[in-house]
């Protein structure tokens, strides 16, 4: 097998636009307003990529612990700003923080897990496995999160008067929200079992896809994939586990009254 990655001219590279030119052509024709979002995401995407490509190019060669935990503390501070802004509704600041606790408990306890016992990677800071696996725990935790923010809230909302009229019934506030939680962590952490199901069938993930092109042994591709979708999915579950557990008592003050 050829263990030599193809470089991708340039011109090849930016033949891939074509695709989000036609995006754009398709939503204007539509009138659904979306082309400026489009673009603005586009042109991130491809500023951020090429940025980071530069870094870990510098990261790669000259490895320091304190660098990389900077920069994994970094990520996980951006995903959780990231968070709030991308709920769409203003967060108390009770519940902000319970997201942050959530995010750095559900992607920390996870990364060091799965670091010390599942891989087992030396040095510990090594960033060739340190920086990837925890860009796909953190990103993926605050996709599982942010779903259930986003459901969580919304429930309350909506369900104030039921949630009002069993707690004047006598239920706990644990009791009067427990199907709003639910369905709140039920939202969260569903995407990330949906794609287990498909893994391998219907699709081959970018991890495994990437290290079968760069000539690993599929066998070898396919360890490491399971055992990152057994940490992505470790993560968003102990994330939404910790915001679901904590998250609705921010909807009620010390007299255990509601106040959404």
């Amino acid at each position: 097998m050829d263990s030599v990655i193809r470089d991708i001219e340039l011109w090849r590279l930016a033949a891939g636009y074509l695709f989000i030119l036609l995006l754009i052509v398709f939503v204007k024709w539509r009138g659904l307003n979306r082309e400026i979002r489009i673009v603005v995401s586009t042109a991130r995407m491809t500023i951020q990529l090429v940025l980071v490509g530069y870094i870990l190019t510098y990261i790669f060669k000259e490895p320091n612990p304190f660098l990389i935990t900077f920069i994994v503390l970094f990520m996980l501070t951006f995903a959780i700003f990231n968070t709030y802004k991308q709920v769409g509704t203003k967060l108390s600041k009770k519940l902000k923080r319970i997201v942050a606790l959530s995010m750095i408990v559900g992607s920390l306890v996870t990364l060091f897990y799965f670091n010390v016992v599942v891989i087992h990677f030396q040095p510990w800071y090594e960033p060739h496995y340190l920086i990837p696996i925890a860009g796909m725990i953190i990103g993926n935790s605050m996709t599982g999160i942010t779903l259930g923010v986003k459901n969580l809230v919304d429930g309350m909302q909506k369900q104030k008067h039921l949630i009002e009229g069993a707690l004047m019934l006598g239920a706990t506030p644990e009791a009067a929200t427990k199907s709003v939680v639910n369905s709140a962590f039920d939202s969260a952490i569903l995407p990330t079992i949906n794609n287990m199901v498909g893994m391998g069938i219907v699709f081959l993930p970018g991890m495994m896809t990437g290290q079968i092109l760069a000539g690993i042994d599929p066998i070898i591709a396919i360890e490491y994939q399971i055992a990152i979708l057994l940490g992505i999915t470790g993560s968003v579950a102990l994330t939404v586990m910790v915001f679901t557990t904590l998250g609705y008592k921010t909807f009620f003050n010390s007299k255990q009254q509601f106040k959404v």
